[in-house]
């Protein structure tokens, strides 16, 4: 039932309701799946498998599962690489010039001195009694 290219259900975890397909079986209890899902071991208490299939190899790419769900006409998961920001020399430059001034710039602060405690006669006497 739970054969390479078998289109599944995920019913536990973060990707539930999303349809997959079985890309290897790692042994009786788990799958490696990919799809509208992460591709991740996941345990097979976990899937619903359905009565499609996919015509796919065993441990096929991410691009090979993207390509047969589309012929299938189903969606899969895709995933933007993120954006590297580069940022001139010329800001890190001015920014770190200006860190230095605002360091330069601030007065230097003394802690005040606590003023002692002075004793009277009055509290001596208090204290003895």
């Amino acid at each position: 039932m739970f054969d390479v290219g078998r289109i599944c259900v995920k019913i536990a975890g973060r990707d539930a309701a999303e349809k997959c397909v079985i890309v290897e079986v790692l042994d009786d209890k788990y799958v490696v799946v990919d799809g509208a899902t992460r591709r991740r071991k996941c345990n097979k208490l976990h899937l619903e498998p359905l009565n499609q299939t996919l015509d796919i190899k065993e441990k096929a790419s991410h691009d090979d599962v993207v390509k047969a769900f589309k012929e299938a006409g189903l969606e899969s998961r895709t995933t933007k690489p993120k954006a590297k920001t580069v940022k001139p020399k010329a800001v890190v430059k001015a920014k770190a010039k200006s860190a230095k001034a605002k360091k330069e710039k601030k007065p230097k602060t003394q802690k005040p001195v606590k003023a002692e405690k002075v004793k009277t006669k009055a509290s001596e006497t208090k204290k003895e009694e």
